[in-house]
C-alpha cells in the first residue's frame, strides 16, 4: 500500500493506493515548509488525517508540496512525515507533481495556477528548466494570490468598482483595517489573498474584473510560458485557478497561438497513474 500526497499552500490531497487502485482520498489544509515549522507540519498532519491512515502498513509515502524546492525544506517536511508514518518518505516539489501528473513520461511544459503559480519544461523524467516562481510578492503571475492582491490594492485606493468592493466587504465580513491585518500580521496571507480570486469569479461579466483577470493571466504567459520552447511542446495546466477560469485561460492562450488540451484541477489522478507505471523516478 502506498500513500500519495499533493499539497499546495491552501490544500493537501492524500490518496491511499493499493495494487494501483484508489482506496481512500482525504483533503487537509496545505503544508508549506516556508511558512510552517517541522512541529507545526507534524501537528497539522496528525490532526487532519483519519487515525486509520497511521495504522496502515505503508510501503512508501510520496509527498509533493509547495515550498519543497531545496534539500533543507524537503528535510523539514520529510522529518515531519517520518515521525508520523514511520515509513520511507520521498519528498518532491508540487511542480514535479504537476509535471508527472500531466505528462507521465512524455515531454512538455507543465504549468500551475492555484494559490501561487509556477511552470517548467519537463523532459519526461526530470524538470529540465524552471522559470523561478518568485512567490506572491515578487512573482506568481496568474495566481489566485496575485489576483486577490491586485483587487485589494484597487479596493483600498478606491479604484475598484464601489459595488464590487462593498460586496466583498459584506461577504467576507471585514473592513479595510481587517484587510491590512490579514495581509500583514496574520499567518498565510497568500491563502487569504487567493480566496478573493474565487469571489471575483462571480463578477466576470464586469469589465473591470475581466480585465483584471485577463491581464493577470497574460502576464503569466509573457513572463513564464514564453521563456520555454513553447511552440514545439504541449502546454498543460493544473490548479484551482486554472480550472475555475479555464475558458478565459484558453482565450488568453489563443492570443499566443497556443492550444491548451489539458486543464486539471489537481494532478492526483495522473500521479496515481504515474506511480502505477513503475517509471524510474528522478
Amino acid at each position: 500500500m502506498k500513500l500519495i500526497a499533493e499539497s499546495g499552500s491552501t490544500r493537501t490531497e492524500w490518496a491511499l493506493i493499493e495494487d494501483n487502485h484508489l482506496i481512500q482520498r482525504v483533503f487537509t489544509e496545505g503544508l508549506n515548509p516556508f511558512f510552517q515549522t517541522r512541529r507545526e507540519i507534524s501537528r497539522s498532519v496528525r490532526l487532519g488525517l483519519p487515525e486509520s491512515f497511521f495504522r496502515k502498513k505503508l510501503e512508501q509515502v510520496y509527498f509533493y508540496g509547495a515550498g519543497c524546492t531545496s534539500n533543507e525544506k524537503k528535510n523539514i517536511l520529510g522529518a515531519s512525515l517520518v515521525a508520523q508514518f514511520k515509513t520511507p518518505i520521498q519528498v518532491e516539489s508540487d511542480l514535479l507533481a504537476a509535471a508527472r501528473g500531466l505528462f507521465k513520461d512524455e515531454a512538455g511544459i507543465a504549468c500551475i495556477l492555484g494559490t501561487g503559480s509556477n511552470s517548467c519544461f519537463y523532459d519526461g523524467k526530470i524538470i529540465a528548466k524552471n522559470v523561478k516562481a518568485a512567490g506572491y510578492i515578487l512573482g506568481d503571475e496568474g495566481s489566485g494570490a496575485v489576483l486577490g492582491k491586485i483587487f485589494l490594492s484597487d479596493a483600498l485606493k478606491g479604484l475598484a468598482p464601489k459595488d464590487i468592493t462593498n460586496d466583498f466587504y459584506e461577504k467576507f465580513r471585514i473592513n479595510a483595517n481587517d484587510v491590512m491585518e490579514s495581509v500583514y500580521n496574520r499567518p498565510f496571507p497568500n491563502r487569504f489573498l487567493a480566496t478573493i480570486s474565487y469571489f471575483l469569479a462571480d463578477y466576470l461579466d464586469n469589465d473591470y474584473v475581466y480585465s483584471l483577470l485577463t491581464e493577470n493571466l497574460r502576464n503569466f504567459f509573457t513572463r513564464s510560458v514564453c521563456q520555454y520552447d513553447y511552440k514545439n511542446y504541449p502546454i498543460r495546466f493544473v490548479g484551482s485557478v486554472a480550472h475555475t477560469y479555464s475558458e478565459v485561460l484558453c482565450d488568453i492562450a489563443h492570443e499566443f497561438n497556443i492550444e491548451l488540451g489539458v486543464i486539471e484541477e489537481t494532478p492526483m489522478s495522473g500521479l496515481i497513474e504515474f506511480h502505477s507505471m513503475n517509471i524510474e523516478e528522478a
